[in-house]
């Protein structure tokens, strides 16, 4: 029903280095993403720049989307990985979600069959909108998504405004918290060593 792209393809400038390289108990944060999706989907994709080098850590059969435009932004990149994608329905996740769990995204899973057929994205919240980039698309969104990139946006929360998307409720929010600086992962750290709460 489903296949799954991951985001790899960013500069990460704000961490320092590449946030896929991020290591997890002995596991880079990418390669975990990546098998959490694998449970959820025999398609899955990673989105990233001609210069990668994932493939040494990766499984020999991963499939791998090379964006021609590189670091274009992830409504660019997503409309590329888009066109390789044949299901109704895409998962869309960053390669930097620290805890990234798989039941709290099989719970998701479970409420697209009661998606109205006019919603083209099934999305969590964010205070500022949309958290775009970890959520359900419709395939068939990707008209409407050249139509608004031919129109020199490049922003998901302004193509979004004109659109139909129905609130994704989660019931673990910590699976939203991506790591974008270093301050991100040392709260991840302090978290993970003493309990505390993130936000």
């Amino acid at each position: 029903m489903i296949s799954v792209l991951i985001l790899a393809g960013g500069k990460s400038s704000r961490m320092g280095f590449d946030k896929a390289l991020i290591e997890i108990e002995g596991e880079y944060l990418l390669s975990k993403t990546y098998h959490i999706a694998r449970e959820l989907s025999n398609e899955v994709f990673i989105l990233t720049s001609p210069e990668h080098q994932y493939q040494s850590f990766l499984p020999n059969d991963t499939q791998f989307i090379i964006e021609p435009h590189p670091y274009q932004g992830p409504l660019v990149a997503f409309a590329h990985g888009l066109s390789f994608i044949h299901s109704p329905w895409v998962l869309l996740l960053p390669c930097d979600l620290i805890y990234l769990q798989t039941q709290e995204i099989k719970s998701w899973l479970k409420l697209l069959p009661s998606v109205s057929e006019e919603t083209i994205a099934l999305l969590p919240t964010h205070k500022k909108g949309w958290e775009c980039l970890s959520g359900f698309y419709r395939r068939d969104c990707l008209s409407s998504l050249q139509k608004s990139l031919n129109g020199g946006n490049k922003s998901f929360q302004r193509w979004l405004k004109g659109e139909k998307v129905t609130p994704l409720m989660v019931q673990d929010r910590r699976v939203l918290y991506n790591c974008n600086t270093p301050e991100d992962l040392a709260k991840w750290t302090e978290y993970s060593s003493f309990g505390d709460n993130l936000s």
